[in-house]
């Protein structure tokens, strides 16, 4: 299931047709021809519109695939701001190199290549924006360790939080079990203001509002 619907995914794609920047473009088609999940052309304009609304200058995220979500934040940060990549794989990394440096963007990212939380708590300070896109069973773990390091104002978010309508089910398996559970912890927490936007399979967006 897609949430929305195939056909209106389509329109909101559509409308977002005046950022068809070649890197765009061949990273979008990159991730087709492989199979690679990417966030996606509308979840992107969402990305950098949210780091843009609440000035975000310092974002981590917590897994970065080869580049396409930090394409929006870097976008968002300007060149005065700071994107942290993490991701396991060199060759990922290698790849989100070359892609944002061809969009003039690389002098704003700085690459972890490992374990994405050992790289979060190796990097001091707090966050503007810290976003969320590992292994579905660490969500709930990316969310107690980035919580207390969001500067109130600031965001946590996180994708894929609907997944394709199973986080529904009556019994749901070990990775869905874990979105849900981190869905529920995030809404639960009073000092966070939360909703989950349902752009393709949904972005799950909270406000700190201090504490």
């Amino acid at each position: 299931m897609s949430l929305p619907n195939d056909d209106l995914m389509a329109y909101m794609e559509d409308l977002e047709r005046r950022h068809d920047e070649p890197v765009l473009l061949d990273m979008e088609e990159k991730a087709r021809a492989g199979d690679f999940p990417i966030v996606g052309r509308v979840c992107g304009v969402i990305l950098e519109l949210l780091a843009r609304a609440v000035g975000a200058r310092r974002v981590f995220e917590l897994g970065s695939g080869f580049g396409y979500s930090a394409y929006w934040f870097a976008r968002a940060v300007g060149f005065d701001g700071r994107v942290h990549c993490s991701d396991g794989d060199a060759a990922n990394a290698e790849r989100a190199r070359e892609y944002l440096g061809a969009a003039g963007l690389l002098d704003r990212v700085t690459f972890h290549v490992g374990d994405a939380l050992e790289a979060f708590a190796a990097v001091e300070g707090d966050f503007d924006v810290v976003y969320c896109d590992v292994d579905k069973g660490g969500y709930p773990d990316c969310w107690r360790a980035a919580r207390e390091r969001i500067r109130p104002g600031g965001l946590w978010l996180c994708d894929n939080t609907l997944w394709s309508g199973r986080v529904t089910e009556a019994e749901p398996d070990a990775e869905t079990a874990a979105i849900d559970a981190h869905n529920r912890l995030v809404a639960a927490d009073a000092r966070y203001l939360s909703v989950i936007l349902p752009a393709r399979d949904g972005v799950l967006a909270a406000l700190r509002l201090g504490g």
